[in-house]
């Protein structure tokens, strides 16, 4: 019974967060350089790390020192937690609280904080820019955030991540919440600034919060972020593409293949989509994407009160 409960989930949310960080390394190589050979692809994320555990890791001159060590290991954290809240099944859960998405977008203010820390510990002027410029816009990705996930909400009548899949058994939220998904994908990238949303680790900014970072703490730092998306994936299917549900396979299996459509489609942006200018970006969520998910919130309270 822990074992199921508990223990399983947890173990299952870790092994996501690291096969998933690898497979996130080997699809974008293989977006980015459209070659499908062995070597090069799956091979040389695992020599990227390999090098990196063998760097020494600098430092700079009067950094927060607890801070800087512990950033790169919160971000992970809050990865693995969100994948915790994902449910593979109807009884498969890690943690099924009543007000899980609400921790979900817990996850996503305490990511901004983090963020944040982790370039303003460094004590270099590079590392505390990239950490503002994502507070500058983090809370529009909050916003955009909550709007959206309160939208999938509303037909399930409840905040359990469990409730909403259940609720999406006759339609699935991405059909009857058109906007929700697109707008969704846009937090997703600015949550791991990946992409048109690399604001924070820019090459502009030579790498932004983590210009300072070498060696074992850069790969941490790596794997944090792709840990990231691949829990923002995670939950984007259980929201929006109905999670576990589907015929033949077992509920698991759907998720994970749910859950990659959607890490393709965020890798497959990334790479296409050019980077914004600060400026611009700000105007774009502002004055286009929060407007479209006051839009979004409205039309699944009209859908979910039209199907009562």
């Amino acid at each position: 019974m822990i074992l199921d409960q508990l223990i399983l989930p947890w173990l299952l949310a870790w092994l996501v967060a690291g096969l998933g960080a690898y497979l996130v390394a080997v699809l974008d190589r293989l977006m980015a350089t459209g070659s499908a050979q062995a070597k090069s692809v799956w091979l040389a994320p695992l020599a990227s790390a390999a090098w990196l555990m063998t760097q020494q890791a600098t430092t700079t001159e009067a950094p927060d020192a607890p801070a800087w060590r512990l950033a790169p290991a919160l971000y992970l954290a809050l990865a693995a937690t969100g994948l915790a809240l994902v449910p593979w099944s109807p009884t498969l859960v890690g943690v099924d609280l009543s007000t899980s998405l609400v921790l979900w977008g817990s996850l996503e203010a305490l990511a901004t904080v983090v963020i944040f820390l982790h370039g303003w510990s460094a004590n270099s002027h590079l590392a505390l820019i990239g950490a503002y410029r994502y507070v500058a816009l983090g809370l529009s990705y909050l916003l955009i955030s909550m709007f959206v996930l309160i939208g999938v909400a509303l037909p399930a009548e409840s905040l359990r991540l469990t409730e909403v899949v259940a609720a999406q058994a006759s339609l699935w939220h991405v059909v009857s919440q058109p906007l929700g998904l697109p707008l969704f994908l846009v937090v997703g990238l600015g949550l791991t600034f990946w992409g048109p949303l690399d604001l924070a680790d820019s090459e502009d900014l030579s790498g932004g919060t983590a210009v300072e970072r070498s060696g074992p703490p850069r790969l941490v730092w790596a794997l944090a972020r792709a840990a990231m998306l691949v829990a923002f994936s995670a939950i984007a299917a259980t929201a929006f593409l109905g999670g576990w549900m589907g015929p033949w396979l077992p509920g698991p299996a759907w998720l994970l293949i749910k859950s990659l459509a959607v890490l393709v489609a965020l890798l497959w942006l990334g790479r296409r989509l050019p980077r914004l200018a600060p400026e611009r970006c700000v105007t774009l969520m502002w004055v286009l994407l929060l407007p479209l998910s006051f839009v979004d919130l409205i039309w699944a309270g009209a859908v979910a009160l039209w199907m009562a």
